[in-house]
């Protein structure tokens, strides 16, 4: 069965007009105070949808706050210096959401006047803007009605159209897409999209679901045969892959700590972070100093002080975290550098590396 032949098998003989009376009032109604509903700016939009992204909405609240405070227009952010941007991301991870971010937005201020584009085929050109965020974009701040078509989006419409099909797969968002099309409002998509997106959030939820309390039960096919907890389909996710490393806290004789930045590309790219290697390069029963040939150091090891675990999607980082002194040796490495306890504030780190700064004493 092609797709807008399933379509409408799903949605044929739903009661469209009904269904947005219900979710719009709702929303309307009982929509959560958030600071970037204060307005339709399509910028202040960009950046809540970006950040939102895996990420639960109390933890965005004060980091969206700072970043629109630090960059309030997009010719802010677009000449902005690239670590002071991820500073103002520090600890809100994925972090090539803010580099694509900033380079987005500057190519919106080169060719657009700095005014996001209203145009999908434009929007969706844009670095890091894909499907859900141009359909919020155009949605929320341009009344266009165009999907947003997200995780909450997906398990609300699973339910209350009894949609089957496993959402780990991208045909399947695709079919959300389309139901989107088919359901959304004309006359208010902005407030249809974020009602999805809130009645996920706050009543549709993926675990305990308060049916009692939704505006739309009425209608929710799954509820109506008792199966709201078995949907919506998901495969499992692989299993994470576990790397132990070692962290060091290597200080010089004027008590500075070195530091290194990651790469320009790949995981956490351009952060900084203490030195850390596979535990696997080193013999730490019989070493008792190792030559950190990188860098043209070689250090004494000290004492384990620490063990930091940190989880991300999709591997787990455990690192044995080690004081080490300068034996001999001088650095020389652009991306490495010795600073003064108290500088390290100024640079930004992965939340696992956070994890070691109170090990650092001034």
């Amino acid at each position: 069965m092609k797709n807008q032949e399933r379509i409408q098998h799903i949605a044929g003989k739903f009661d469209k007009t009904k269904f947005q009376t219900q979710l719009i009032n709702w929303f309307t109604q009982d929509q959560r105070i958030l600071p970037w509903r204060e307005n339709q700016d399509p910028y202040r939009v960009w950046i809540s949808e970006i950040m939102l992204q895996q990420t639960r909405v109390d933890t965005v609240i004060p980091y969206f706050n700072n970043f629109l405070t630090k960059f309030p227009t997009p010719e802010a952010l677009a000449e902005a210096d690239e670590q002071e941007v991820l500073k103002a991301w520090e600890g809100l991870g994925y972090y090539s959401r803010a580099r694509n971010l900033q380079n987005a937005v500057r190519e919106v201020v080169e060719k657009y006047e700095g005014i996001v584009p209203n145009d999908p085929d434009l929007l969706g050109e844009l670095k890091g803007v894909g499907p859900y965020t141009k359909g919020a974009i155009l949605s929320i701040a341009y009344d266009q009605p165009e999907p947003a078509v997200d995780g909450n989006v997906m398990r609300v419409l699973s339910r209350v159209l009894k949609v089957e099909d496993d959402i780990a797969k991208q045909s399947t968002r695709k079919l959300f897409e389309g139901l989107i099309y088919h359901l959304i409002s004309k006359q208010d998509p902005s407030s249809f999209n974020q009602g999805l997106m809130e009645l996920g959030a706050l009543i549709c939820t993926p675990k305990s679901p308060s049916c009692l309390l939704c505006p739309v039960q009425n209608q929710c096919r799954a509820f109506a045969e008792g199966i709201e907890t078995e949907l919506p389909v998901k495969s499992s996710k692989k299993k994470q892959k576990k790397l132990p490393f070692l962290a060091l806290i290597v200080r010089n004789e004027k008590n500075q700590v070195l530091i290194e930045q990651r790469p320009g590309e790949g995981l956490l790219a351009s952060l900084w972070q203490y030195p850390m290697v596979p535990l696997s390069d080193v013999d730490l029963q019989n070493a008792t100093r190792w030559f950190y040939g990188e860098y043209g150091l070689e250090v004494e090891l000290g004492e384990s002080i620490s063990r930091v675990k940190h989880v991300f999607s999709h591997l787990i980082w455990e690192m044995e975290v080690r004081t080490a002194v300068v034996n001999k040796g001088s650095l020389d490495h652009e991306r490495a550098r010795f600073v003064d306890p108290e500088q390290i504030a100024d640079f930004p780190f992965p939340v696992s590396h956070q994890k070691i700064h109170t090990h650092i004493n001034p």
